[in-house]
């Protein structure tokens, strides 16, 4: 066969450019694969093993495969391209859905020592035109470009170029029977073979059977390798309280929110007019917080989202329109004051809580007032297929919501994964109730005004052992560091890192680097400054 590549629906022609420059690759595969990817997650990342799935995925990909991975948010989908960009020759093409979001992460890849660049309707045409022609020299490790980008001359451009590997994140998006259909996704069909047969990887932290098995067909992917990661996560704390008793009032999530000063939290509402109230409501009693919906001009969203990300407010109020472009690592709380759409909407949703794999809230009000409301909003979707599929998610939402039981259990079960009762992750297993949390909260609150906060205030975003006032000192660090970069805090360590070093307390730059999630390269970039305020807590203490 000449200049095509073999599908179970037939032969598809390619470019004979873009096949010569798979075909190379494919010979490179062999060199790669003698870089081991723990030598990269080790040397690079700093870390010392691989999360369920990470590794298996790699080795797909490295090996020319396609594969699918499901694995919830805070999973560690990142690494399974980024390793892979490290090994691989040529260039790793990311298909990311937000541009909001391109920016941060490469940001945070230029602090590991990757050359990684973002291509997108937000950088001018010079800009662009040197970019293209260092993809074209193959100087890229990793670039970023939205589906929508790919719709133009771009596309036919990527077929001359060396480009090793295609990750479509989100990947759900391409279905209609995924909770957030994009058009612009769809159109990516026939992009693999466009490229000569370059393996793909999908991502997704949400997909059903049914969704998945789409995702493959769409993306023409040729007997993929597939991963289906655990959506339990141990370190959400579940709560669910069916509303009109009083309870989950304005004044209860100001107590709340009160109560975890300094830590950065979402609260999710069903409209904007909802969200500009509540995010006034707090912001006059004291609370650092914006909101954020689609009412308000690109500037203010844009600005309202860089605060948040920069640890500059505390609180986002916001809409469902916040949240799929957020990789903040430190995010300890997510409130629902009124119930998501679906069961997918919630899973993505609390997902954006405890990234770093602290213990962090997920905090649920519901009641059949907001199914109504729901449908309503529904009501104008003209396919009656789909409209009829939307609200029979919304129902099944609220049963959840509403079922007996474990949490965690019920939630899992509806992605067809079986687990035994959380235990201590849920109101239902822990004997607790909305109450409860509500009153630790303000005790919290109390404690930290009294002069008692440093513990406090890291108790959930911290290991048991790390010194609470050293955690504190290293996060104002932290924050000085990325505001002088002009980056979001968490780029430069998340808190977990920082509760490691706090718990550690190393005393040299051997010591440092033995810190899981401390690399080479941000050893060097901020290794002395956190040392010298190790240094100075110790001598303080």
């Amino acid at each position: 066969m000449r200049g095509g590549v073999e599908n179970p629906r037939g032969t598809i022609r390619v470019a004979p450019r873009a096949q010569c420059l798979y075909t190379t690759a494919i010979e490179s595969h062999r060199q790669a694969s003698l870089l081991d990817p723990r030598e990269v997650l080790r040397g690079v990342f700093g870390y010392e093993d691989f999360r369920p799935g990470q590794e298996k995925i790699i080795a797909t990909v490295v090996g020319g495969r396609d594969c699918i991975g499901v694995m919830p948010t805070g999973a560690g989908k990142s690494l399974t391209f980024q390793i892979p960009a490290r090994m691989l020759p040529g260039t790793v093409l990311v298909v990311s859905p937000l541009i909001s979001l391109m920016k941060d992460q490469v940001d945070a890849l230029a602090r590991y020592g990757f050359r990684a660049t973002v291509l997108n309707s937000s950088i001018d045409y010079e800009t662009r035109r040197e970019r293209l022609q260092r993809l074209r020299a193959g100087e890229y490790e990793l670039v970023y470009v939205a589906p929508e980008g790919l719709e133009g001359s771009l596309r036919t451009m990527l077929a001359r170029m060396p480009v090793s590997l295609v990750v479509v994140d989100e990947a759900h998006c391409i279905s209609e029977w995924g909770h957030d259909f994009r058009p612009a996704y769809r159109r990516l069909c026939g992009l693999k073979q466009e490229l000569g047969g370059v393996p793909v990887l999908a991502l997704t932290a949400t997909a059903t059977r049914r969704v998945a098995g789409d995702i493959i067909r769409q993306l023409g992917m040729v007997k993929p390798d597939g991963f289906k990661g655990s959506f339990f996560r141990a370190n959400l704390r579940l709560w669910a309280h069916k509303k009109g008793d009083g309870r989950g009032s304005r004044q209860d999530l100001l107590g709340y929110v009160r109560g975890r000063r300094g830590e950065s939290g979402i609260i999710y509402a069903l409209s904007r007019k909802n969200v500009d109230a509540l995010a006034a409501f707090l912001a006059a009693n004291g609370v650092r917080a914006l909101p954020y919906h689609a009412g308000l001009d690109e500037d203010a969203r844009a600005r309202h989202q860089d605060a948040f990300a920069r640890d500059a407010v505390d609180v986002v109020v916001a809409t469902i329109a916040f949240g799929m472009g957020i990789d903040k690592s430190n995010v300890r709380y997510v409130i629902h004051r009124e119930m998501p759409r679906s069961i997918e909407s919630y899973t993505q949703e609390i997902g954006r809580a405890g990234r770093d794999g602290c213990a962090s809230d997920c905090i649920l009000l519901y009641s059949w007032a907001d199914v109504i409301a729901h449908e309503r909003l529904q009501s104008t979707i003209e396919d009656a297929t789909v409209r009829n599929a939307a609200r029979a998610k919304t129902k099944a939402m609220f049963a959840l919501a509403d079922a007996p039981g474990c949490r965690h259990q019920r939630l899992v079960a509806t992605f067809d994964e079986t687990i035994s009762p959380c235990g201590e992750s849920c109101d239902r297993c822990r004997g607790e109730s909305l109450g409860d949390v509500l009153l630790a909260a303000r005790a919290t609150g109390q404690a930290k005004r009294a002069g008692a906060g440093a513990a406090q205030a890291a108790a959930g975003a911290r290991p048991a052992d790390a010194d609470a006032a050293l955690f504190e000192r290293l996060r104002v660090l932290r924050r000085s560091l990325a505001d002088a970069e002009g980056v979001p805090a968490y780029i430069v360590f998340s808190d977990a890192v920082l509760a490691r070093m706090a718990a550690i307390r190393p005393t040299d730059e051997v010591g440092m680097r033995a810190v899981s999630g401390v690399g080479p390269a941000k050893l060097a970039r901020y290794g002395a400054a956190f040392l010298q305020a190790i240094r100075e807590g110790d001598a303080q203490s």
